[in-house]
């Protein structure tokens, strides 16, 4: 029980999210599924408040002493992957927000697409669905890699 306890609160942590939570569930041992399920809802929990709060929170902050630099460095994150993605995204900004989200690269993930959304204006219900399905399919995606799938598809193509 403690090992799930563990897996749901790093999926909260900002840029470890859910793929190092099945990282770390994977490596001690934890059946797929249930760890899945635990992370998702982990990576999830917070997405809510930070599409409401968490920009008038990092604008409030910009200019404090000792916060304003890190709070700066949100704000510019977010801004900057939210520009990206409506750049390359045009009218399908749907999917590019979930494929931000579910391609598990360094930068990506609910905590970033969900700022990104909340700056970009986006409808609050379709920012939760697009993360939502993100994160279901970057939890596949870790799945998949910590069980050695592309390792072994790389073996029989190369």
């Amino acid at each position: 029980m403690m090992n799930y306890i563990i897996v749901f609160l790093i999926s909260m942590v900002p840029l470890i999210e859910l793929r190092g939570s099945i990282l770390y569930a994977t490596g001690i041992g934890l059946p797929f599924l249930p760890a899945y399920i635990t992370a998702i809802i982990g990576n999830m929990l917070p997405v809510p408040f930070i599409f409401l709060f968490a920009r008038k929170i990092l604008v409030w902050g910009a200019d404090k002493p000792v916060i304003g630099r890190f709070f700066s460095f949100c704000l510019e994150k977010g801004e900057k992957g939210g520009k990206k993605l409506q750049a390359k995204a045009g009218r399908g900004l749907f999917v590019a927000l979930l494929l931000f989200v579910g391609i598990p690269l360094p930068g990506t993930g609910a905590w970033t697409g969900t700022l990104a959304a909340s700056l970009l204006d986006m409808d609050f219900k379709s920012s939760v669905v697009a993360v939502m399905c993100g994160v279901l399919l970057a939890g596949i995606i870790m799945g998949a890699a910590s069980a050695g799938l592309f390792g072994a598809l790389g073996a029989l193509i190369g």
